[in-house]
């Protein structure tokens, strides 16, 4: 007879896994509340103790670290001195173990009590896994409540093969390796500022991806948590790895304003086109009039649900990705027989973004890490008024879309905003000045006019220079974070042109 060690702490369906195991001929041993549960099933289980020969100790840190469970685990069935090793001990074989660890995330995210996150670090446990992942071409181990049924049916079916085990020792020592890191990270969250020795950065793969950001290379999308899983649903085509990267960009936008409706049309990971409007229609028309020549087979994010009339829009144009809150029947329909467009929802009705509190990036040899960037809701609000002149109510709005859309633009950049759309972006550029330039140029190629627009800049103006082509350009309102040894030359020049001046007294670089 073969014996199955059952100890785990998400028990579900637990209980129908070690009836199936029972009925295959397995004998199922168990641990605490998973054997009392298995017994109160009327599973003919037998406890942990009778095992091991010893009672569990000190409040149940003590309980499977023995070598009747870890022998029973280790042993190689293909070793002869192994073999009479165990049958001198007594050592009965145990053929799969069935584990999953204390709830650690639970409780850290439960309360913030020392002495209880403590006691829910999990050592038996994983132990446990790592034994029987080691010897997995004698031993079958499941982590994950999901494979329980595969892993029945290979039971049955008799179609155990090595490749299978294999895989499941993969998963088991994944399982382990993000238990260890998350308790590495959080303990250096609590007592060294998030920046300890080591950094672990661990996600679950979410979508494999056709390729890389060329053919040559593979991709995949790996997610933190489950945001993508429960956030980020598949429509229409397949996502790509440059596509996740603009979807990124677009949706941080869009999100921006809470519930407001509002879209955002990115190109390369930077912004084409926003505009903010009660109906979502007449955003997309006029975040469209920025470059509606980068907007070709651009990303469009859009806060809100995309009803008949707005895909009849869109559809006049080539995109090749559109994520929004929701989609309409009718929306779908008229998006069929676009057949290279793709499109993915959040299920939410509005887009939806997890706030990651640490941010990261490659380098060469490496990787840089900090906490995330935020741009705060009052940035504007609380920015300080510097000139004489201050803006109105259209004109704050204005400036508070350039400030929030010029915060998640690369550097350097600058916006200009007017009548809640975005009508000139220069961004990227080495040169602050460029970057208005190139957005001005832009802007007069589209036959906008940028005249009483807000203009907003991520890092502060060095000279007055930037506010002199503002000022020629039309600019009535400018927000910056201030800062510059020639902070009064900006102040002065303002004034002298008549415009509002900010200073929000926050950078945001995006490199």
């Amino acid at each position: 007879m073969k014996r199955a060690l059952l100890s785990v702490s998400d028990k579900s369906g637990i209980v129908a896994f070690a009836q199936k195991l029972e009925a295959l001929g397995f004998e199922i041993v168990s641990t605490g509340g998973t054997y009392k549960m298995l017994r109160e099933a009327q599973i003919a289980a037998i406890e942990i103790d009778e095992v091991t020969q010893f009672p569990e100790i000190l409040d149940g840190r003590v309980k499977t670290l023995n070598p009747f469970v870890h022998g029973g685990i280790l042993y190689r069935r293909d070793a002869q001195s192994h073999r009479e090793t165990v049958a001198a001990h007594g050592i009965v074989g145990i053929d799969l173990v069935c584990v999953n660890l204390y709830p650690f995330k639970a409780t850290i995210e439960r309360t913030n009590d020392f002495e209880e996150i403590i006691e829910n670090i999990d050592i038996g446990g994983p132990a446990m896994v790592r034994s029987a992942a080691k010897n997995f071409k004698d031993v079958l181990i499941v982590t994950d409540v999901h494979d329980y049924e595969e892993l029945l049916h290979v039971i049955e079916s008799g179609s155990d093969s090595f490749e299978y085990r294999r895989s499941l020792m993969i998963k088991a020592y994944e399982h382990t390796a993000a238990y260890d890191a998350m308790i590495a990270n959080y303990m250096n969250r609590r007592f060294n500022g998030g920046f300890g020795s080591k950094q672990f950065i661990v996600g679950s793969k979410a979508l494999d991806m056709r390729y890389g950001e060329n053919p040559h290379q593979k991709g995949a999308l790996y997610e933190f948590d489950d945001y993508f899983t429960c956030n980020f649903k598949t429509l229409k085509g397949e996502a790509s790895f440059n596509n996740m990267g603009d979807i990124n960009g677009a949706v941080k936008i869009a999100s921006a304003f809470g519930d407001r409706g509002a879209v955002c049309i990115v190109k390369h990971g930077n912004p084409c086109g926003f505009a903010l409007r009660e109906n979502l229609l007449e955003a997309y028309t006029e975040a469209l009039k920025c470059d509606s020549i980068s907007a070709f087979g651009g990303v469009v994010a859009v806060n809100g649900v995309v009803d008949a009339a707005l895909a009849s829009k869109m559809n006049e144009l080539f995109l090749e990705v559109v994520i929004a809150g929701g989609f309409s029947a009718e929306a779908l329909a008229l998006f069929e027989s676009k057949k290279r467009l793709k499109l993915f929802t959040c299920n939410a009705a509005r887009l939806v973004v997890p706030h990651d509190a640490m941010d990261f990036k490659h380098v060469e040899g490496g990787f840089v890490y900090q906490d995330a960037d935020r741009v705060g809701d009052d940035e504007v609000k609380n920015a300080k008024l510097m000139s004489k002149r201050a803006a109105s109510v259209a004109e704050l709005l204005d400036a508070e879309i350039a400030w929030k859309v010029a915060a998640l633009t690369k550097s350097n950049c600058v916006v200009y905003v007017k009548n809640a759309a975005m009508v000139a972006v220069g961004m990227g550029m080495t040169s602050r000045v460029d970057a208005a330039q190139c957005a001005l140029k832009k802007a007069e190629a589209m036959g906008l006019d940028v005249r009483g627009a807000a203009l907003a800049s991520e890092a502060f103006f060095p000279f007055r220079d930037s506010i002199d082509a503002a000022a020629h350009a039309g600019v009535s309102t400018v927000i910056e974070p201030g800062g510059s040894v020639r902070d009064d030359e900006v102040i002065s020049a303002a004034d002298e042109y008549g415009m509002a001046l900010y200073f929000s007294g926050v950078r945001h670089f995006l490199h």
